[in-house]
């Protein structure tokens, strides 16, 4: 409580004593003395000395005069204070003081106090040598007045006002270096306090993250604009209205979260769920945190901060699924080797039986098909190999635009793309240079395009983009340090169903008939040799698949 008092004291203290402000009370104080002065001449003009009227009387002009031409100066032409400005106001004061006790008994009169109020007002307007200026200046005057009204030697009294004079002037004078070392101080503190508090809301303004923060009723305190736009709630607008009802509508898991955290006082906690508006569902990791306040002035708040974790959940899925094909691969690579060569001995001996001349057609078609289904299986194993042979085994600088121009020309004249459909190249300006194994990345992007051909609708059109990556297509969790290629494969399909996008980068896992489900699985495989992901989003309108490929520090770039 003390504190505040003495706060409050002191900007009262600096908002009085700014020049400006402290100026306008010097025009009052000297239009107020001078028409008392007037008023009091006026009022004994009868009985009192004509000249001490006179000289009143011009007095109390001369204020009205110089102090309307002030004002014109500093409040009306809004014109700085000079230090001269400031000289001359207070000579003037001291010319009118000095007039004052002149017609008022000279040395002894009771109006030399007013020479007290002009020295502390140039102490808290001049710096100290201009106040012992001042000061000296209106010593001056009254001893000459003093001199000049009375001929009998100077008295103790007069002295001891000259003494007073100057001991106000420098007590004064002290006392406002004081006061302005601490107000500039105070605006020091005040200017990194906004500082501060422009960098803390610039952070809090664009961090990825949502924040809510609530007091102990549910009641909102602070949201920044991700909590808004993750909750697809205006939460700027409901500032001090309890909002944890309307968030429950719209994301449960955050409604529970704080909930628990006012109700139960815990301090920290993390829990995951989903949320969902505007149609689109996705997972929201969230983590509160409660402070207790002091139970009187300062309630117990809740923070909540919450961020969309699809990226998160989707990298967990990409390093199960590879370390699921990583399995599947050694295990086909095994099988495969164990199958082919007993396949071709059958398929040999077959192919000599049915030869035979004693063979009845029947043995002959029967050996025909076996022969057929020999080497049908034979491809299968073959395409197995494959599949599990996938490695970079090389790292050269690949021009990559000109592995997208190959693999997707050749992808549009394959016999089994769907007709009537248009492929939309677009690739940047600019070098897009890679490190890796040229052949493998041209089988992954021709898998890709084909797959798209094969996919989309009649009459449509499949986009391939292919460009520097931007931060918004890089998923937080996985490291790019120099920045990522990103190539984009969209068709206008009718799209993958949601119990499938889990299994369809592992082996034989296909939506097309026929399909051995052999061509997603090897594109993972060889983007992943090269350090990258493959991403795919897919709904009714068509599927997406991302393609990211990590840069070296030679290849470095990255756009907004």
């Amino acid at each position: 409580m003390r504190n505040s008092l003495s706060l409050v004291v002191d900007r009262r203290l600096q908002s009085v004593l700014e020049p400006h402000r402290f100026i306008r009370w010097v025009y009052v104080g000297r239009l107020s003395i001078a028409t008392a002065i007037q008023i009091a001449a006026l009022s004994s003009w009868l009985i009192a000395d004509q000249e001490k009227t006179l000289v009143a009387t011009v007095a109390f002009f001369a204020a009205i005069f110089f102090t309307g031409a002030s004002f014109a100066w500093t409040e009306v032409n809004k014109q700085p204070l000079t230090e001269g400005f400031l000289y001359v106001q207070l000579v003037v004061d001291l010319l009118i003081v000095t007039s004052v006790v002149h017609v008022t008994k000279g040395a002894e009169s009771q109006f030399a106090a007013l020479y007290i109020l002009v020295n502390a007002a140039a102490a808290l307007l001049l710096p100290i040598g201009g106040v012992l200026l001042v000061a000296l200046l209106g010593a001056v005057m009254y001893l000459a007045d003093a001199l000049t009204v009375s001929d009998a030697p100077l008295s103790t009294a007069v002295i001891l006002q000259l003494l007073v004079f100057t001991a106000v002037a420098l007590g004064t004078s002290y006392i406002s270096a004081q006061l302005k070392a601490a107000g500039q101080g105070r605006d020091a503190l005040a200017a990194e306090l906004v500082s501060v508090r422009l960098r803390e809301k610039d952070i809090l303004a664009n961090i990825r993250s949502g924040i809510v923060s609530v007091d102990d009723k549910g009641g909102l305190l602070f949201a920044n604009a991700s909590a808004s736009e993750l909750l697809g709630i205006d939460l700027e607008q409901r500032i001090g209205r309890p909002v944890v009802r309307e968030i429950r509508t719209v994301a449960p898991v955050l409604a529970d979260a704080l909930d628990l955290a006012i109700g139960e006082g815990l301090h920290a906690q993390r829990t995951e769920g989903m949320i969902e508006h505007d149609g689109r569902s996705f997972p929201l990791g969230v983590t509160t945190t409660s402070s207790d306040g002091d139970g009187a002035s300062v309630p117990r708040t809740t923070t909540a901060i919450f961020q969309d974790i699809s990226d998160h959940k989707r990298l967990e899925q990409l390093h199960l699924r590879a370390q699921r094909l990583e399995a599947v691969a050694e295990l086909s690579a095994s099988l495969a080797h164990e199958i082919k060569n007993p396949l071709a001995s059958i398929r040999s001996a077959v192919e000599q039986l049915s030869k035979r001349t004693a063979a009845t057609d029947d043995e002959r078609t029967l050996g025909s098909l076996i022969v057929r289904e020999s080497d049908r299986l034979s491809r299968l194993l073959s395409e197995f190999l494959d599949f599990a042979r996938v490695r970079a085994t090389r790292r050269d600088a690949v021009d990559f635009a000109a592995v997208v121009r190959g693999a997707t020309a050749l992808a549009a004249s394959h016999p089994d793309r769907t007709d009537g459909v248009t492929l939309d190249v677009r690739i940047a300006d600019g070098p897009l240079v890679v490190h890796g194994d040229d052949d493998l990345l041209h089988r992954a992007v021709f898998n890709l395009t084909l797959n798209a051909l094969q996919a989309t609708r009649p009459g449509t059109t499949v986009t391939i983009i292919a460009d520097l990556a931007t931060r918004g297509q890089l998923p937080r969790g996985v490291p790019f340090p120099f920045g990522a290629m990103a190539l984009q494969v969209t068709d206008q399909g009718h799209g993958i169903p949601a119990e499938v996008q889990d299994r369809l980068f592992e082996p034989f896992t296909t939506t097309k008939p026929g399909g051995t489900g052999l061509g997603l699985a090897i594109t993972h495989r060889a983007i992943e040799a090269h350090r990258g992901v493959v991403l795919v989003d897919s709904d009714t309108r068509g599927t997406r698949f991302t393609v990211l490929l990590p840069l070296t520090e030679a290849t470095e770039g990255v756009t907004e």
